[in-house]
């Protein structure tokens, strides 16, 4: 099947209607009917304002990189975008075609 690969990164501890962002997206994308979802923490990054975080003993929880993956069909990858949009959501994200299936039983 193909579809769209679609990727959200946000930090980890960025709120959205006082839940984080990460868990919000998900939330989001199972109400819109997204079959699936998930979130990776990662150990460092750095985002459009150039300042690196890595997981350190003395750093800030809440300062590091999450990636919210979903894979989707191209029009729920469509709908959910457009729908951050009117909700005023300010998100960077990526969009990529993908090819997906599953292998022996489900």
């Amino acid at each position: 099947m193909r579809g769209i690969s679609l990727q959200f990164f946000v930090p980890e501890g960025e709120k959205h209607d006082s839940e984080l962002m990460y868990e919000w997206l998900l939330e989001k994308a199972k109400k819109l009917g997204i079959p699936g979802g998930s979130a990776f923490r990662a150990v460092a990054g750095y985002g459009r304002h150039g300042v690196l975080h890595e997981q350190t003993f003395f750093e800030l929880a809440g300062e590091l990189p999450v990636e919210v993956l979903f894979i989707t069909t191209t029009e729920l990858a469509d709908e959910f975008l457009a729908q951050l949009t009117r909700e005023g959501m300010s998100l960077f994200y990526s969009r990529t075609e993908a090819e997906f299936g599953i292998l022996g039983k489900a």
